[in-house]
């Protein structure tokens, strides 16, 4: 589970040390080099709540084994790629192939809490969550140590050996069928067949996306097409949704379930901070502090100690209001903490923002994972767990246009400045819609002892 879970977050950090030197290596300018990260995540936006809806309706193992697969071929034809456009495709299919490990996780780990009556096994989503969250922070440590090695081509051969172990554990350890999470239902999983497949809903959807992210990329009044066709095809999907019997996102549940829809949009404040830092922060310590991509990636290192340390304190306990609030705040102050910098910032500044951004990437996503896994319906556990991801990497997508929109030509200071001006905003909004969020108290609290009896009166008569 966590091999599979980890394949997005490795390829969408490992990147960040990357664009860089592909630039160089192609002539690419950053807003042309942004697609590689736009690429895998409008794939991975479209693909994890669909793959997550097959997950649902026939269980994990076919559909993590061809994810597998598909990651294989996508590293070899990175490692291949004569050109940026290659290498584009080869992270939209990348972005497919690692859409199933992380829904297939979260259906198997409420399976099983079904299975065994535990329902808050919060020992195995911690784990879940510290292992994704290692992967996000070290892999741009990862993806400098590789470059230092074999040049840029060596963060995309990296996934083969990945995928050759996902093949072999997949085939040997997955369950050929899973009982449904539902506790209600007695069918096997797979049994209900075509007949829960929304295709045309699918379609809409990711339909709705494209147009979406399309604009996302390139704002502007001459790309007005894109917002129109985007609202069209939203209402059409809507319109689906709601009228047949088996939907692909059942929008009426969502309509009475509003502390799960105010948990996507969380994510989607939350990541768009988080990767806008990622990608937006690391190129300035390249291209504006001067520091080559592996002592960029050993500069988050501290962050990487500190989100991981973090997750595995508080990762077992349950509640999360009091972790989202937190991270709320530390990554408000972290945001502004980017408009202290300047080409010759000390050593230890970039060490200390470092350390404060790792507090809340240790708590946000563990807390955003927990609140799905306790607010979703069980029987809907692949795609909803699909839906956290498509909303976090809408965030990553909005992100990747905010760094080619303030950091358009060069990373360097004053872009960073404007971009830390547009993160601090966002953040702002995280800690909003987290405080004034009273469901969130609900989440891991403790039962409410029944008051005791009173004492018999002294005048009760003996029975």
């Amino acid at each position: 589970m966590m091999l599979g879970s980890v394949l997005n977050p490795v390829n969408s950090s490992i990147i960040s040390v990357s664009l860089v030197p592909i630039g160089a290596a192609f002539g690419a300018p950053p807003d042309q080099t942004a697609w590689l990260i736009s690429a895998l995540y409008l794939a991975t936006s479209i693909g994890q709540p669909v793959v997550g809806r097959l997950i649902d309706l026939h269980g994990p193992r076919r559909l993590f084994l061809a994810g597998s697969a598909m990651t294989g071929v996508a590293g070899v034809v990175g490692l291949l790629a004569p050109n940026l456009g290659v290498l584009i495709a080869a992270r939209v299919l990348l972005g497919f192939g690692t859409c199933a490990g992380y829904p297939a996780a979260m259906y198997l780990i409420r399976g099983e809490a079904r299975r065994t009556g535990e329902d808050s096994p919060q020992g195995v989503l911690t784990a879940l969550a510290v292992a994704n969250q290692t992967i996000a922070v070290i892999g741009p440590s990862l993806g400098g140590l590789l470059i230092g090695l074999g040049g840029w081509r060596t963060t995309l051969a990296v996934n083969i050996p990945l995928a050759v172990a996902g093949l072999v554990l997949g085939a040997r350890r997955l369950p050929r069928t899973v009982p449904s999470p539902a506790a209600s239902s007695s069918e096997p999983a797979g049994a209900r067949g075509a007949a829960g497949l929304d295709l045309p809903g699918m379609v809409l959807f990711a339909g709705t996306l494209i147009a979406l992210l399309l604009f996302l990329m390139e704002p502007g009044a001459d790309h007005w097409y894109l917002l129109l066709l985007t609202v069209l095809l939203a209402g059409g999907f809507t319109v689906r949704e709601l009228r047949v019997a088996e939907p692909f996102i059942d929008l009426r549940l969502l309509r009475g379930n509003l502390p799960l829809v105010t948990t996507y949009l969380r994510a989607l404040f939350a990541y768009v901070v988080s990767y806008a830092f990622l990608y937006g922060y690391t190129q300035w310590m390249e291209e504006g502090r001067g520091l080559t991509a592996s002592q960029a990636g050993l500069a988050q290192l501290p962050l990487f100690a500190t989100a991981i340390a973090v997750s595995t304190v508080t990762g077992r306990r349950a509640e999360v209001r009091g972790k989202l609030l937190v991270g709320a705040v530390c990554q408000v102050l972290a945001c502004g903490g980017l408009l202290f910098l300047r080409d010759d910032s000390a050593a230890w500044m970039l060490l200390a923002l470092a350390l404060l951004v790792g507090i809340p990437q240790g708590l946000n996503s563990l807390a955003l994972q927990n609140s799905v896994y306790h607010q979703a319906q069980a029987e809907r556990m692949g795609s909803s767990a699909g839906l956290l991801r498509t909303f976090g990497y809408l965030g990553a997508i909005v992100a990747s246009a905010a760094n080619g929109a303030f950091l358009s030509g060069r990373a360097d200071t004053g872009g960073l400045h404007h971009l830390a001006w547009f993160m601090v905003a966002i953040a702002a909004l995280f800690l909003v819609t987290t405080v004034a969020d009273r469901s969130l108290s609900r989440i891991g609290a403790a039962p409410a002892t029944p008051p005791a009896a009173p004492p018999p009166t002294t005048d009760a008569p003996a029975s």
